[in-house]
């Protein structure tokens, strides 16, 4: 395949390969620095920072605040549109979602928008095809080639007031939400400055940001398929547990409107909680959900397919159409030549490796080859079992010409008295 290349005529810089003299300009430096490098100095600071009991209550707070501002604000009310939230709700995710430190509104939903249009396809912005830690981060350490992506609309987003406030002051709102607040909330109510800064600021955003990344990576790889295994994404617990219920991926993709990922009640969805939450406080509306009759038609048809494919794995025996045809005194002859051939609904059997094993005996089963043992076999004598209706289907060697005996001598008898 041709690589694209700018108009200028320069080649981009991810189209060459990384040597010692260009890595560098491979690298994202922004993203880099505030998924990479910062945090590596957080760590190195926290061996030198005292952790107080109640600044990590505080950390682990506002994680989960600034989680959901990724989780029901960037992604559920701006990227998907799955409800509506009143102007103080639409606020405040905005400022704890840039206390994430993930992008802003704007940039971050316009590429989750690509990610489901181009769902594991070369224009999908972070697709696990490309390899796990691909996905989980390093298609923002390396500097892509916007040609190379997914267009989508994201007019919406351009025409909403706080969208476009964060984006431009995005700068600002990382800096304040991401580190100097959780440090003046510290500092100011229990004189813990350095621990807030370094806890409940860089370490926290730090955690909160690959946890976000476990979805881009972890959700894809892990779990099970219970709507579509066409494309990658999955669900399972463990992703749920740490993304704040956004886990439950392969539903997300299916029906990626729906305010939930998680439609069980046991099910870990803290963000589908909090949302229904608002809704009963009057902060939030318009929550959608697809139809359940739809919902279990994916997941009929899902395991329809899995067990086709379990099926198809099987010896369900010779297909009648692949049989050869024969009439019915071709069959009788081959009987009384010595082979142990049943016929039953029209369908020959060769029983001759199983009458040792019939558990009727064999006297029963031998009466009945060079005959037709329809009725015997279907209730006449004993209603089988399904195991020995799928056991009879192995034999298979032939098909009867017109159906079994009783329908070859009424033709027979129909054509006498045509002729006579």
């Amino acid at each position: 395949m041709a690589k694209s290349e700018p108009s200028d005529g320069k080649q981009h810089i991810s189209e060459k390969p990384i040597t010692l003299a260009n890595w560098y300009q491979h690298v994202n430096w922004v993203n880099t620095t505030l998924i990479l490098i910062v945090p590596v100095g957080g760590l190195i600071a926290a061996f030198y920072t005292q952790l107080r009991a109640i600044t990590a209550a505080w950390a682990i707070l506002y994680y989960f605040w600034t989680g959901l501002g990724i989780t029901a604000g960037y992604h559920r009310l701006w990227a998907h549109r799955s409800y509506e939230a009143r102007l103080p709700i639409r606020i405040f995710l905005a400022c704890v979602g840039g206390g994430a430190v993930q992008g802003s509104i704007r940039w971050w939903s316009s590429k989750h928008r690509a990610h489901h249009r181009w769902t594991d396809t070369v224009k999908d912005p972070y697709s696990v095809m490309k390899g796990l830690w691909y996905s989980h981060f390093m298609w923002m350490v390396l500097n892509q080639n916007p040609k190379n992506r997914g267009r989508t609309d994201i007019s919406d987003l351009n025409e909403d007031p706080v969208v476009v406030w964060q984006h431009k002051n995005y700068g600002s709102v990382i800096l304040v939400f991401g580190m100097l607040f959780p440090m003046l909330v510290a500092g100011l109510g229990w004189g813990d400055w350095k621990g807030g800064l370094v806890y409940a600021g860089i370490l926290r955003f730090s955690f909160v940001q690959q946890a976000t990344f476990c979805v881009n990576s972890l959700a894809h790889w892990l779990g099970e398929q219970p709507f579509d295994d066409r494309n990658s994404p999955r669900d399972h617990v463990i992703t749920a547990f740490i993304t704040l219920g956004e886990g439950y991926h392969n539903f997300h993709h299916e029906f990626p409107s729906d305010y939930r990922n998680a439609i069980q009640w046991w099910q870990y969805d803290p963000t589908k909680w909090s949302i229904w939450v608002w809704k009963q406080l009057g902060l939030a509306s318009n929550l959608k959900q697809f139809r359940a009759n739809e919902i279990e038609k994916g997941r009929v048809q899902q395991l329809q397919k899995k067990l086709d494919q379990k099926r198809a794995k099987l010896d369900w025996g010779v297909p009648l159409d692949q049989l050869p045809v024969v009439d019915w005194d071709g069959f009788v002859a081959e009987s009384q030549s010595g082979k142990a051939l049943v016929a039953i609904a029209g369908v020959v059997h060769d029983v001759s490796k199983f009458i040792s094993e019939h558990p009727g005996g064999k006297t029963l089963i031998s009466s009945a080859i060079g005959k037709d043992a329809t009725a015997i076999f279907n209730g006449g004598v004993y209603t089988h079992s399904n195991a020995a209706h799928n056991l009879l289907s192995s034999m298979r060697v032939g098909v009867i010409r017109g159906g079994g005996e009783v329908e070859i001598w009424r033709n027979r008898s129909n054509q006498k008295g045509i002729y006579a």
